[in-house]
């Protein structure tokens, strides 16, 4: 795995990027969105929440956190959210302190490129797959609530 992995970065040709960084941000797209179109827009919320000191509110590092702690039960309580694990990113501004999974290629360019946008927040559509994109608090709202209406389907 070590081998495949330093054959990729060295194609993909960001040596001059932290590696460190550049992994652990692209276990979180790659985490977040099994849609590797979408891995670009999931890229440039985590890099707009970054640059402007916002937490990154990503669920799969609190899971991550609450399987370190043995805690995990199959979905997100409050009691995972209020955790200060490190990995919890509702509670801690910036990216934790390593990666949560092995990221793939994609995953790794969309780190090291994100898709040119204003978005800070993204969610579910109804029906799977794919994700609403959103650049204000109220369209993301919306969109939760309409997440939400199709999961009471």
């Amino acid at each position: 795995m070590t081998d495949k992995f330093r054959r990729t970065w060295k194609e993909i040709g960001k040596t001059d990027a932290s590696v460190h960084n550049t992994v652990t941000l692209a276990s979180l797209i790659e985490k977040e969105t099994a849609q590797p179109s979408e891995r670009p827009a999931v890229a440039s919320v985590f890099r707009n929440r970054l640059r402007i000191g916002m937490t990154l509110d990503c669920d799969p590092t609190t899971i991550y956190a609450s399987k370190l702690e043995a805690r995990y039960r199959g979905t997100i309580h409050r009691s995972d959210l209020e955790s200060m694990n490190l990995y919890n990113t509702y509670k801690h501004s910036g990216l934790p302190p390593g990666p949560i999974a092995n990221p793939g290629e994609a995953s790794l360019r969309a780190a090291l490129a994100p898709a040119d946008t204003d978005y800070l927040y993204f969610v579910a559509k109804p029906g799977g797959g794919s994700h609403q994109f959103s650049s204000n608090i109220s369209d993301h709202n919306l969109a939760v609530q309409a997440y939400r209406r199709g999961q009471a389907r």
